[in-house]
């Protein structure tokens, strides 16, 4: 495995339902999708994004473009599939998708090929992707090589124990070790790349059961790896593991290597594919260990850093302005002082008419601050816009603003229009709404 396939989140894992074509009922873009890959006898590249993610626009715009792209598209029927939309949303839940931008790989007959998560370089995505088009095999012809403590056992070890983590199913990959033949769990135990992926394993597991005292003991062995580009995640998830039990010294040195990544990986010249990762988990870091000054000098930088890159042209670069958007709303949040995020919301409304989302977060926004009158116009302009699982959310909020207002009529006639346009669709999110006429 090359050092690039050693950082990114492959993901070769076999879900039950998608065993055979036959399994695979309703969705009809799916269908049709697999149909011409039968035909061109090719895989399926399922894109999972949301108008949101911004991540999916730093992929879009830097990654899923040119040459590169264009042959991965000769190779493969690439279905879009938005994630707040019903289809998007039902095959998400169905395969397991836990977080956007991801990239699951099909063959013609529906078998989970694998996948990748997450922002990534051009050049690891495209060694990713590739690398999965070329072996063309599955989790399970991959796990039963998993058998000795031969080399080529160790290696695919290695990536289904990879493919385990980028599934956050830390208890399904140790049962799975478990299972193994004594040699191959030895061979696994005896490796740095088989240790650091079962360490991560675990704490990763510790960390979905709140068992706070696995993650203490745990954790300091993930963090003290060469985790690049991923630290950040495994840090968050220390933080919020541990919580008030964290270890003040294990924080203080986690924020030096945080620091390193910041100027290396946040505004040097080798930057990770997420700063705001790298940005955020260090201010989080200086928080936590009450340097509320360093969190905020850190946040102006970041600021001033994406003011260089993209001047007063926000429609130049999404991912950037939503990068900039979060870094002025923590420094808004910290300080009370909301003048400039304001300012930047109605900015990010008119840069990016075409969806819903920057109305309705600064409607929100200003709805949490007690200004539902002011908040209302931004909520109505995302109705307009919305669909899916975010008609409900606008809808929610809408609602919200009008009981505060006195309207209660309006409130009512909102949630029945919404509940009819949405039908059967998202059954959570629709009792919610139903439930705040109830207040």
């Amino acid at each position: 495995m090359s050092r690039s396939h050693a950082v990114l989140l492959i993901l070769l894992s076999a879900i039950p339902a998608l065993a055979a074509a036959a399994d695979i009922a309703p969705e009809p873009q799916l269908q049709a999708a697999l149909a011409d890959a039968r035909e061109r006898r090719a895989a399926v590249l399922i894109d999972f994004h949301a108008p949101w993610c911004y991540s999916c626009y730093y992929m879009a715009r830097n990654v899923l473009t040119g040459s590169e792209w264009d042959a991965v598209r000769r190779r493969a029927v690439v279905l879009e599939q938005d994630a707040d939309s019903p289809e998007g949303a039902a095959l998400k839940a169905r395969l397991g998708v836990k977080a956007l931008p991801s990239y699951v790989l099909l063959d013609a007959d529906g078998r989970e090929l694998g996948r990748i998560l997450g922002e990534q370089s051009r050049a690891d995505f495209y060694a990713a992707v590739n690398d999965l088009l070329d072996r063309g095999g599955t989790l399970d012809a991959l796990a039963a090589r998993v058998k000795d403590g031969g080399a080529a056992s160790l290696a695919a070890a290695r990536e289904v124990l990879q493919s385990y983590h980028a599934r956050y199913d830390g208890a399904g990959g140790l049962a799975w070790f478990a299972g193994l033949p004594a040699a191959a769990r030895a061979a696994i135990e005896a490796d740095a790349r088989g240790q650091s992926w079962l360490a991560r394993l675990r704490f990763l597991d510790a960390a979905q059961q709140h068992d706070v005292l696995a993650c203490m003991s745990e954790g300091p062995r993930v963090l003290d790896g060469a985790l690049g580009c991923q630290r950040p995640y495994e840090v968050d998830r220390y933080l919020a593991c541990a919580a008030d039990a964290a270890d003040k010294p294990l924080l203080v040195a986690q924020r030096a290597r945080m620091l390193e990544l910041v100027e290396r990986g946040a505004f040097g010249k080798d930057r990770c594919a997420d700063t705001r990762s790298v940005v955020l988990t260090t201010a989080d870091l200086h928080l936590a260990l009450g340097d509320a000054d360093a969190e905020r000098t850190l946040l102006e930088r970041a600021v001033a850093d994406v003011r260089a890159r993209i001047g007063e042209d926000l429609g130049k670069d999404r991912n950037l302005a939503d990068n900039l958007r979060v870094y002025l709303e923590r420094l808004a949040r910290r300080s009370g002082d909301y003048a400039r995020l304001d300012a930047l919301m109605v900015q990010l409304i008119a840069a990016y008419p075409e969806d819903y989302v920057y109305a309705f977060r600064h409607g929100r926004s200003l709805l949490s601050r007690g200004k539902a009158a002011e908040a209302l116009p931004y909520l109505e302009l995302a109705a307009a816009k919305a669909y899916g699982i975010n008609r409900l959310q606008v809808a929610e909020q809408r609602v919200r603003a009008l009981r505060a207002l006195g309207r209660d009529a309006d409130a009512r006639r909102v949630v029945a229009e919404t509940l009819k346009a949405n039908g059967p669709w998202f059954p959570e999110e629709a009792a919610r709404l139903k439930a705040l006429l109830q207040g």
